[in-house]
């Protein structure tokens, strides 16, 4: 790997070391008092934060925290946390250095969160596992993983996971000594933060970059980089990060062998860890002055900068005893802080619940407004479709009284009119035939057969007259009429069987009409046209319909082919029956016969209607 790389990390781990143990104790008291609240997802969440704070370092304390974290949430099925918890054991053991360990964690949380289709955190467990690949020089299997990882992050379309890999993936490539892959992959990482503004992250790719310029020995270009992000360092104002920026810039130099640079850049670095009370970075660039002084052939200097680095090393023990006091105060100000959250946190769910019930009040009363302006709505409507049908069913009540009118009229005018005068014939044609004087018996014969056929036409002009307005009609109900009509048959050549029920209360006149007007079409049509020798009517009235059936074992027809409904009979049937909103299914097929099945409504319409409202 470049050289300045390990030396940064070097630097940064020295430098917070005593701070990171005493922020570690710190979370180990913050866990202990956490992890007793009662509700599981605030205990799971203590778990899984102690791991995320102090992952890279207590790695004892890591992994014993974590396996209890994982019993806790095997007992819920929390499959999330139980992934979590073993990458966060799994990156422990990989700090550690034991990486069989570590490889079998990593694949455990890849198969939960795989089988559990949690992609962001299927993400990391596989960047986890490409790292450690990388360590153990598997390069390819840890460019597999990374291109996972990658393709993850693109669907999630998480651009800071995209400049991560970018930047993990470009120290793979460096170690198969491809540094234009390896750039590209830092370029691609920086123009993603550039875009995000991360100015954080834009320092950390411009360092890599100068990294693999360092090792090219391109160290103009790793100079500029450098000192590009040493710009931004400064705005921030990160005193620390400025240290390491100065350090990055001495090691260039020292690989660049201007060794008077690099003592004014390791200077520098001296000079603001000092001021920060970073011994470890002090250390470390004594160090680097001492390596510079052995170039340089002062190896008296050598000597001094290295003792002031062991110097600096034989105090931290010191350090870490004095913290013990700090680390007291810390951990008060924390419960303090800890005791604000939980009144803040009250105050909060307080306030959430006056939120929760406002809202809840406001949409029952918004659900009532509506409800009720919906039944509003539906009243209109049914108002207006029962004044509808009422009209409807008045201009349906004027054609059918219209017609009856009609019929009646031209029934009384055939009876009165010329059944009158056909009588008074034939009764005038039998007086002459008393006077007349017959020259033969065939002249006799001739004005019988005369007799006759003007008694045939008055047969027939009762019988039209009585079609038209049965007289049983208007004195009985709807079967009697009916059967009244079949009494007239010729049953020899068809025999009849009619059955009614429930006709034992009237109708209405229209209604009953229309019916018999029906039956006596679908009978007519019988006789001219089915060729039948059994005709069975059902005429059957139960509360608010009625029902009838015509069924003979004619020759029957296509009903496919619309055989039959083109004629005038069939469709008088269907338009009566539409007049009173009933329904009409005819059912034929040739050599089967035909069933026609009718259905009418006889409640008042309009209170049905308002019934069901």
């Amino acid at each position: 790997m470049r050289c300045s790389q390990p030396i940064k990390l070097l630097f940064f781990l020295l430098c917070y070391l005593f701070y990171l143990n005493a922020k570690a104790q710190l979370n180990r008291d913050s866990f202990r008092n956490t992890h007793k609240k009662e509700t599981y997802e605030e205990r799971i969440s203590a778990y899984l934060n102690f791991g995320e704070k102090i992952g890279q370092h207590l790695f004892e304390d890591v992994i014993s925290v974590a396996e209890e974290g994982i019993i806790i949430a095997s007992k819920n099925k929390d499959l999330s946390a139980v992934g979590t918890l073993k990458r966060q054991i799994g990156e422990a053991y990989y700090f550690k250095g034991n990486y069989n360990t570590a490889a079998e964690y990593f694949y455990a949380s890849i198969g939960i969160f795989e089988r559990s289709n949690q992609l962001q955190k299927l993400a990391d467990s596989y960047n986890a596992l490409a790292k450690l690949y990388r360590k153990t020089k598997d390069l390819e299997r840890s460019l597999e993983n990374y291109d996972k990882a990658m393709n993850l992050f693109k669907t999630l379309k998480d651009s800071a996971g995209i400049a991560m890999i970018y930047n993990e993936s470009g120290v793979v490539f460096e170690y198969k000594e491809d540094y234009k892959e390896a750039s590209r992959r830092y370029s691609a990482s920086l123009s993603i933060d550039e875009i995000k503004k991360d100015t954080t992250g834009i320092c950390y790719a411009l360092s890599n970059l100068a990294g693999v310029y360092t090792i090219q020995n391109n160290f103009a270009t790793a100079e500029n980089y450098l000192k590009k992000s040493l710009l931004f360092r400064k705005k921030m104002n990160d005193q620390f990060a400025l240290a390491l920026n100065y350090s990055d810039l001495a090691n260039t130099f020292f690989s660049a062998k201007e060794y008077e640079k690099a003592k004014v850049y390791v200077d520098s670095s001296n000079y603001i860890a000092e001021a920060m009370g970073y011994p470890e970075l002090r250390g470390s660039n004594f160090n680097l002055l001492s390596h510079v002084a052995e170039k340089q052939g002062d190896f008296e200097k050598a000597l001094s900068f290295n003792k002031l680095r062991t110097a600096i090393s034989d105090s931290i023990f010191n350090i870490e005893k004095s913290k013990k006091i700090e680390e007291l105060n810390t951990r008060y100000e924390t419960e303090k802080k800890e005791r604000t959250i939980v009144e803040q946190k009250d105050k909060i769910v307080l306030q959430n619940t006056i939120m929760i019930a406002a809202i809840v009040l406001v949409m029952l009363g918004s659900f009532l407004a509506y409800a009720n302006y919906r039944r509003y709505q539906w009243r209109q409507e049914a108002k207006l479709q029962a004044e509808t049908l009422l009209q409807q069913n008045n201009a349906i009540k004027a054609v059918i009284d219209a017609e009856e009118t009609e019929r009646k009229r031209i029934a009384t005018d055939l009876h009165h009119g010329v059944g009158q005068i056909m009588s008074a014939a034939k009764m005038n044609l039998s007086a002459y035939e008393q006077y007349a004087d017959f020259q033969s018996n065939e002249q006799k014969e001739n004005f019988q057969k005369i007799i006759s056929l003007v008694d045939e036409g008055c047969r027939e002009v009762r019988a039209v007259s009585h079609n038209m307005m049965p007289t049983a009609l208007l004195t009985n109900n709807l079967p009697d009429a009916l059967n009244d009509f079949l009494t007239k048959l010729d049953h020899n050549a068809l025999k009849v069987h009619l059955q009614s029920e429930g006709f034992h209360e009237p109708i209405s006149t229209n209604i009953e009409s229309v019916l018999y007007r029906v039956l006596q079409e679908c009978i007519n049509n019988v006789i001219k046209h089915a060729n039948a020798d059994v005709l069975d009517i059902s005429l059957i009235k139960e509360p608010g319909e009625i029902f009838a059936t015509i069924e003979d074992n004619g020759r029957g027809f296509d009903t496919s082919k619309n055989v039959g409904r083109d004629g005038i009979g069939l469709k008088n049937i269907f338009t009566r029956i539409e007049f009173l909103k009933g329904t009409v299914d005819l059912s034929s097929a040739p050599g089967r016969g035909t069933q026609i099945a009718i259905y009418v409504p006889v409640l008042d319409i309009k209170k049905s209607f308002y019934k069901k409202i």
